[in-house]
């Protein structure tokens, strides 16, 4: 399975390991929310990570190419239900981003609650206007959640890809560390984040992501 999930205690580890670019397609979505949902009901936080190297490459091109003119509604309202389950989780969710993380693995990255990355030779952004393509409305409202609103015309409507540190500073990641340390980091993380009150940290979660939740649900079914 490419998709696996480990609860240690308080603490749900959601694996994400395809062998290659963690390519995101419908099955791929599907095998991963029913493992979120598990890691949910069973932890009081959950830290997603991806393979060494890769945290998630986006959509699965070779899916695109043999069904993507037929099913893209279909694959963008599922992307959205999945990436409002991540966002509006109520428990935290740490990423331990091992690697890249592009176009849709980095809209997965920002729906995480705490983001650990990894320094080395890795880019993380959004190329949908490199590769001539609209941006959905996740894709908009997550990173004007998430990211510095100066940079938002890079970063978006520019297709810029950023370094570590970069990714850092524009807000992509929230910790920079060597790659060694990611899965501990995440650990720690998750280990404090669980200490704290579980239905404070749901209810305030909510009330801050209210807006953009709405605004991601209200367009499925649109695309």
């Amino acid at each position: 399975m490419s998709i696996t999930v480990k609860i240690d205690g308080d603490i749900a580890y959601l694996t994400m390991d395809d062998g290659k670019a963690n390519a995101i397609n419908p099955d791929w979505m599907t095998d991963f929310v029913a493992k979120f949902e598990e890691a949910e009901s069973g932890a009081k936080a959950i830290v997603i990570s991806g393979r060494e190297g890769i945290f998630s490459g986006g959509f699965d091109l070779k899916w695109l190419a043999a069904e993507g003119a037929a099913r893209s509604g279909e694959l963008l309202d599922q992307a959205s239900n999945m990436l409002l389950k991540v966002y509006g989780s109520q428990v935290p969710v740490i990423a331990a981003c091992n690697g890249h993380a592009i176009a849709m693995g980095s809209f997965l990255l920002l729906a995480c609650d705490t983001r650990i990355g990894a320094n080395g030779a890795f880019r993380f952004g959004a190329n949908e206007t490199i590769n001539n393509m609209d941006l959905p409305v996740f894709a908009i409202e997550l990173p004007k959640a998430r990211l510095d609103s100066r940079k938002l015309t890079q970063a978006l409507i520019q297709s810029q890809l950023y370094e570590p540190a970069g990714a850092l500073d524009v807000g992509y990641i929230d910790m920079l560390v060597d790659p060694d340390r990611v899965s501990k980091t995440a650990t720690e993380q998750a280990e404090l984040l669980s200490k704290l009150p579980g239905r404070a940290y749901a209810a305030n979660k909510m009330a801050v992501r209210k807006h953009t939740l709405d605004l991601i649900e209200a367009a499925i079914g649109t695309y």
